[in-house]
């Protein structure tokens, strides 16, 4: 039974951070966060080594932001219904099903995509009011670097294991190497079925109509355009650096390369934006990181892979981490920080579905990934204006 100590801190929503189970919560915030992108990140590297089509691999990049934006509403109805805590180890024994249901074939691969993007759904909304919850107020930025971290540190693991798993054994047997984490995150997250829910809350402030405010919109402008802009890339990367002549083995590797950016970059901006109260610089930062790293794999894709692939992943791996940290700053409450992240994800998951699909009609109405890339950057540059007011501290 957990001591008294652990179900006052686990009640405590005033902002004050949680002292109790410290080291079991970090442990099963961190096996739960390497697994958030794990299953997305093998199919890019795979893709060339299996043999799928662009069919297949446009419907398997699509199929993550799509059911995440679908399902992101659910991340709030477990929320009121379980709390974060039991919320997020339930989210794990899903993400374990499904992981094992990505094995049993092509159709096997489908559904339990589908099964995995529910469960990262859930997780996605939950995380930040969780973090909110038992780490605030001075702990917020560390922690969703920590999360950011450790999601792109398992992808990258994972990338680079897939390809040489996959030419020596079979894809399914590289699909495989995703149910170890899993299982992983959902033993580490089980110890916090012992804390006791917390009440949400239902005043106005709970209630709040976040669709009708500016600050949503453009919170949900900048998580849609940096992931459109990450599930893009992460699904076309390996294929063109394949095109510009790149062996399969080495862009693979880039791709790892890529994934360890998103690592440094999703630690670095969360612990650097949370120590400031307005974000807008931070926002601007990831921008014009992302549109170097695209110019470069547009202007130079063989000479220069690993360099623009770093590049990139740092950028992208900023804007994956930095609407945590949004959402939990620009909320006034628990609820709000939900409802926040909820609407962001949910319209921003949507509008990054589409991405996969762009650049495969651009790539084969052009006969070339200039115009993706070029559309891509297009895309940032308009998402930094639109971006302002979820930065600016009001």
């Amino acid at each position: 039974m957990p001591s008294t100590t652990t179900r006052t801190a686990a009640r405590d929503v005033s902002g004050r951070a949680v002292p109790a189970s410290g080291a079991l919560l970090v442990v099963g915030f961190v096996l739960l966060s390497l697994n958030t992108r794990v299953a997305f990140g093998q199919i890019g590297p795979l893709a060339p080594v299996a043999g799928w089509g662009q069919g297949t691999v446009t419907v398997l990049s699509l199929l993550p932001p799509l059911c995440m934006g679908l399902f992101a509403p659910l991340g709030a109805f477990v929320r009121r219904r379980l709390g974060e805590e039991r919320g997020l180890f339930w989210a794990s024994v899903l993400l374990v099903v499904g992981a094992v249901l990505r094995t049993v074939g092509l159709p096997g691969l489908y559904a339990g995509t589908v099964l995995v993007a529910v469960a990262v759904a859930v997780v996605n909304v939950l995380i930040p009011v969780f973090v909110r919850a038992r780490f605030a107020p001075r702990r917020v930025g560390t922690m969703m670097g920590v999360y950011a971290l450790s999601m792109g540190t398992g992808a990258a693991v994972v990338a680079a294991l897939v390809a040489p798993v996959a030419t020596a054994w079979t894809w399914q047997a590289a699909i495989a190497i995703a149910i170890v984490p899993a299982v992983l995150a959902a033993a580490g997250t089980a110890p916090q079925l012992r804390v006791e829910r917390r009440t949400a809350d239902t005043t106005a402030a709970a209630r709040r109509p976040v669709a009708r405010t500016a600050l949503a919109w453009s919170l949900a402008a900048f998580f849609g355009i940096q992931t459109l802009v990450f599930y893009a890339t992460l699904a076309w990367l390996p294929t063109m650096l394949v095109d510009a002549g790149l062996s399969r083995t080495a862009a693979g590797t880039d791709q790892a390369v890529l994934i360890l950016g998103l690592a440094v970059g999703g630690f670095l901006a969360p612990v650097l934006a949370a120590a400031r109260g307005d974000q807008r610089p931070h926002i601007l930062g990831v921008v014009a990181v992302c549109v170097v790293g695209l110019l470069g794999v547009t202007l130079a894709p063989a000479a220069g892979a690993p360099v623009w692939a770093g590049i990139l992943g740092i950028g992208m791996g900023g804007g994956q981490a930095l609407p945590g940290v949004l959402f939990a700053r620009r909320g006034t409450d628990q609820d709000h920080v939900a409802a926040l992240s909820t609407m962001a994800q949910t319209c921003g998951y949507l509008l990054a579905a589409s991405g996969p699909a762009l650049l495969t009609a651009l790539h084969t109405g052009t006969g070339s990934w200039t115009a993706p890339l070029l559309t891509m950057v297009g895309l940032l540059l308009a998402g930094s204006v639109l971006s302002m007011r979820a930065g600016r501290d009001a």
